[in-house]
């Protein structure tokens, strides 16, 4: 039985996050000796917090290459040579929901809408919108996979539906609509539901892991900008059903005032 390299390549994704905090690093600094002028004990918190995120992130990525691309691809090729392969439609809506649910930048966002907005928007909320809308868009890559179809006509059309609610939406939702896409394109999603997908192209028949495989993440981008802009058109519904309305047998002020100027002329 073969040894399993666990931390192969280890030190080379060390490299790779340090390259990628040390401009952080570098300009935190600076900005401390210029103006922030922090006190020593915050500055011990957030040098905690630096080491926590250089680990976690190093871990995470070897866990990545370790782990998840590899059993991620498998999973897409054995489901792909079942019978019965249309199993990735429902399969795909699962891993799609679960792999939002716990991306750590979904939850951030979700906690930074409901903080800015005072509680009106709870971040439970926002999760399972978000969480749902992610799982339809993998559900429908499946189906394009499986069916060969061509990737266009979900973006053109895709967009064109959002241009479309932005119109009936309020800035505050078009806002973070836009930025919820962004958001749930994280390493959870593409490290394992593309590897998925990649395995289902190369094992299909007649598919092109490159025209099949890949184009997902941008489903994928697109679902939350979506399924934010139907909550937002929903609290708007709900606004309105909830606006204070004249009492049965009284006149608004308006009908008052109109009965008034025409007694008046009268």
């Amino acid at each position: 039985m073969s040894e399993i390299k666990v931390f192969a390549g280890f030190s080379h994704i060390l490299l790779e996050v340090a390259a990628a905090l040390l401009p952080l690093l570098v300009l935190f600094i600076f900005f401390q000796l210029t103006y922030l002028k922090m006190p020593v004990y915050k500055l011990k918190q957030i040098g905690i917090g630096l080491v926590l995120a250089f680990a976690g992130l190093s871990l995470f990525l070897q866990g990545v290459y370790v782990g998840f691309l590899p059993v991620g691809q498998k999973m897409g090729t054995a489901l792909a040579s079942l019978s019965y392969n249309w199993i990735l439609i429902p399969i795909g809506f699962v891993l799609g929901f679960v792999a939002t649910f716990a991306e750590p930048a979904v939850r951030v966002l979700n906690y930074e809408v409901e903080k800015a907005s005072g509680g009106y928007i709870p971040q439970t909320l926002m999760l399972y919108t978000l969480s749902l809308g992610v799982a339809a868009s993998i559900a429908v890559s499946m189906t394009r996979i499986l069916l060969g179809l061509s990737l266009w006509p979900f973006i053109i059309i895709g967009y064109a539906t959002v241009l479309i609610m932005t119109r009936f939406s309020t800035r505050t939702f078009t806002a973070i609509a836009f930025d919820s896409g962004g958001v749930a394109t994280g390493p959870m999603t593409v490290t394992f539901i593309s590897a998925v997908a990649l395995g289902v192209a190369t094992t299909l028949e007649g598919r092109d892991p490159l025209l099949e495989g890949f184009g997902m993440i941008s489903l994928v981008a697109l679902a939350p900008i979506l399924s934010v802009l139907v909550l937002g058109l929903l609290y708007g519904r709900k606004e309105r059903e909830n606006e204070p309305r004249p009492a049965d047998g009284l006149r608004a002020p308006d009908d008052h005032r109109q009965q008034r100027d025409g007694q008046e002329s009268g």
